[in-house]
């Protein structure tokens, strides 16, 4: 099963301080909108999504349709048909993706110590 492109959804008290900090590791912008409190940042092929007052928790994503340099895949499993087959494995979805749409959808899902897994299809 692929999952798409991993990263890492980091929940910042300070989207301004959390920039500047990735920034001096090395980490570049990728995409985003700071103005609206969130940024996606790339360093080699790790990614980070800095999000500020948008969830709880820090988040792993994965991003089906997408590689790690952010293009777009030609052929990939579709988020629907991941969680059909995650459901199939009894993995309980927390928030399911709507299987009578087709295109752009998410779910998510918790590992066994509550750590919160995001799968987002953006097309």
């Amino acid at each position: 099963m692929n999952l798409g492109a991993f990263s890492v959804s980091l929940n910042v008290k300070d989207i301004n301080v959390s920039k500047s900090f990735y920034e001096n590791l090395g980490f570049e912008f990728l995409g985003g909108d700071i103005t609206q409190n969130w940024l996606i940042m790339k360093n080699g092929d790790c990614i980070i999504g800095l999000f500020q007052g948008m969830f709880e928790k820090n988040i792993l994503t994965f991003n089906p349709g997408m590689n790690q340099e952010a293009e777009n895949l030609d052929s990939f499993t579709d988020v629907r048909e991941l969680q059909k087959h995650l459901k199939e494995k009894g993995i309980k979805i927390l928030s399911e993706a709507d299987e009578t749409n087709e295109g752009p959808a998410h779910f998510t899902i918790e590992d066994p110590d509550g750590n919160p897994i995001l799968v987002d299809q953006h097309r």
